[in-house]
């Protein structure tokens, strides 16, 4: 216990401490202090307005890039699709000519059973083709859109523009010709 009396001897006495008196500022030290802060103000505003340019340059580009890309989709889809197409013609010219020669063989032909088996595999080859959506082209005035006219003759038996002879058949899947028609054509 003596050697706690002594440490309490060792310490000072508590005294609270009183809080430093405000000193009075200049009128100077206040405006100074005024235009500091009103320079901290506009440095501030001017951060916050280049920080809003900055955004909405972001922005712009962000906006620009979305439609950019929105418009490659579009245009990869089509070219998809024109592609798909474009190969499904092909193919389809390449057998057409077959058709032709079964349609000629028919109107040439002596047997029956010749003709017979002719107009069952013509029959099948034109249902192939309904099956796949190609549609043969209509044939009685002229357009074109759709016919190739390789003769014409004036006869006044036959209107304008009317079609007086097929010479090959055109076919076209919705709105694509994929062949058009050859035709003679009157007046």
């Amino acid at each position: 216990m003596t050697e706690e009396k002594s440490e309490m001897k060792d310490q000072e006495p508590v005294t609270e401490k009183q809080p430093p008196e405000p000193t009075a500022d200049t009128p100077e030290k206040e405006e100074e202090k005024a235009a500091g802060k009103k320079e901290k103000k506009d440095t501030v505003k001017k951060e916050v307005a280049k920080l809003k340019e900055e955004l909405e340059a972001q922005k712009d580009a962000y906006l620009r890039l979305l439609a950019e890309y929105d418009n490659y989709r579009r245009r990869s889809a089509k070219e998809r699709e024109d592609t798909y197409a474009d190969a499904y013609a092909d193919a389809i010219k390449q057998i057409l000519p077959i058709a032709d020669n079964l349609e000629r063989a028919l109107q040439f032909a002596d047997s029956d059973k010749v003709v017979e088996g002719v107009r069952m595999t013509y029959n099948n080859f034109q249902k192939a083709l309904e099956t796949m959506g190609i549609e043969e082209i209509e044939c009685k005035t002229f357009d074109p859109n759709f016919h190739n006219a390789v003769m014409h003759v004036e006869d006044e038996a036959y209107g304008e523009s009317e079609i007086v002879e097929v010479f090959e058949k055109g076919y076209k899947k919705k709105d694509k010709v994929i062949r058009y028609a050859m035709v003679k054509v009157a007046n």
